[in-house]
């Protein structure tokens, strides 16, 4: 292996050695596999941006991530989902991972939610998994659900049993 000398060690290398080889190969590409397959391993690409004068009134539906800075006025579906500072979303947003950093108007569904300081959120949240830091805003409820993403269906609570048999 690597000795704590010879990383440290001044001088010119070889550049024949496998040290220096081997982040050259990792660069070039791989003429065994065909271009379409080895993106197709890829699990994270660049999240979409929408900038902080975009307004968009309409349903945001993606398998990807998405970064909101703007205003949306609808409903929002990704793969995970980051809500800047500078942005407004009107409507239910579900994804697995949100993040807000600003200000959300209806109800937040997600795996894991989080709250950051700066975070202005007026409705219910249903997770698996919260966090909300000192200094963020928050009314509604919070309900922990073991798949908040199922159906897009929120159970509700049963009424109690006298009051259910009073209403028959």
């Amino acid at each position: 292996m690597f000795s704590k000398t010879r990383v440290t060690e001044p001088g010119p290398r070889n550049p024949s050695t496998p040290e220096t080889e081997a982040p050259r190969s990792s660069f070039e590409p791989s003429y065994d596999v065909p271009p379409t397959a080895a993106g197709a391993g890829r699990t994270r690409s660049a999240p979409s941006v929408l900038s902080a004068d975009l307004t968009v009134a309409g349903n945001i539906k993606t398998q990807g991530d998405v970064q909101i800075e703007g205003t949306v006025e609808g409903d929002i579906r990704a793969h995970q989902l980051t809500v800047g500072e500078s942005a407004t979303i009107r409507g239910e947003i579900v994804a697995e991972e949100i993040i807000v950093n600003g200000r959300v108007v209806g109800r937040v569904r997600g795996l894991k939610v989080r709250l950051s300081a700066t975070a202005r959120v007026e409705g219910d949240i249903i997770h698996k998994t919260i966090a909300i830091e000192s200094g963020a805003h928050f009314e509604g409820s919070v309900q922990r659900q073991e798949d908040p993403l199922a159906n897009g269906v929120t159970p509700k609570l049963a009424p109690p049993a006298a009051a259910a048999r009073d209403s028959e």
